[in-house]
């Protein structure tokens, strides 16, 4: 059902854009500014340049991104954000602010919780 709908619903087609683990992340980093590869990778230590390479292509493929390269050596790409791609920053600037919303809600969250267990604990030592 879920391929039915894609190019048809717009929460089904973007959810298949954005399916990859650091899709938003690379997306956000190149709306920054344009980059090589391997700042890309230096920016997410984490992600392999295997899954760099493979989320590049797709975001490619979906026109999200730019991949320029040079004529030159040693051979020089860049990647950037397309016009489509740029159109998307706004949502990621909502993202950001809804992110850092949330996590304030879990540290609150976490300061109340935090709170009761001190509660409970002094509770129960009291009733000793």
């Amino acid at each position: 059902m879920e391929n039915d709908l894609f190019g048809i619903c717009p929460f089904v087609t973007t959810q298949k854009i954005l399916t990859g683990k650091w899709t938003l992340l690379i997306m956000h980093c190149l709306s920054e500014r344009t980059l090589r590869f391997n700042e890309l990778q230096r920016t997410l230590p984490s992600l392999t340049s295997t899954t760099l390479t493979k989320q590049l292509r797709m975001l490619e493929d979906h026109g999200l991104i730019i991949r320029t390269v040079y004529n030159q050596i040693p051979p020089r790409v860049e990647y950037s954000l397309s016009d489509l791609g740029k159109n998307f920053k706004p949502v990621l600037d909502e993202l950001e602010i809804w992110g850092n919303q949330y996590i304030e809600f879990l540290k609150n969250k976490n300061q109340i919780s935090d709170q009761t267990n001190d509660d409970t604990n002094k509770n129960e030592m009291m009733s000793f």
